[in-house]
């Protein structure tokens, strides 16, 4: 094999190579019910695809959750960015619900639940307290 070729296989994984990054967030309703989950997003820069899933601490499925709009909003000159992001819930290939994920930089102003048969909303609340592993998620104990 020529010297050419081989240069351009040993570089060639590090062109294909995309890294997936992942983020997880605990969320509890801001009622008195102690309704919680689990809110993990998958991300590729190469593709610009996103996913997730929410995974309520009473339940042992996940529900998937797909990106299906997000929008960027300056408040401010000297405000960090705002991000609103909308999550379709997807049971048995129809969406049942929509998540709205609000931050400003890195905090998150905002998560609320719609859902689509009778149209309530649940606000949610971030809950930074629990112990959090990409392993394991939220440790409601």
């Amino acid at each position: 094999m020529n010297k050419s070729c081989f240069g351009f296989l040993a570089l060639f994984p590090f062109a294909a190579h995309s890294a997936v990054t992942s983020e997880s967030l605990c969320f509890e309703l801001s009622e008195t019910s102690p309704v919680k989950f689990e809110f993990r997003i998958f991300y590729d820069a190469s593709s610009k695809w996103s996913g997730g899933f929410v995974k309520y601490a009473k339940s042992s499925e996940p529900i998937s959750v797909v990106s299906t709009h997000s929008e960027e909003e300056m408040l401010g000159p000297d405000a960090p960015l705002q991000s609103t992001t909308i999550w379709s819930e997807v049971i048995r290939g129809k969406v049942s619900g929509i998540y709205e994920l609000v931050t400003q930089g890195t905090q998150i102003v905002s998560m609320t639940y719609t859902k689509k048969s009778n149209g309530k909303v649940y606000y949610f609340g971030n809950i930074t307290s629990v112990d959090l592993s990409l392993e394991s998620g939220c440790n409601w104990e």
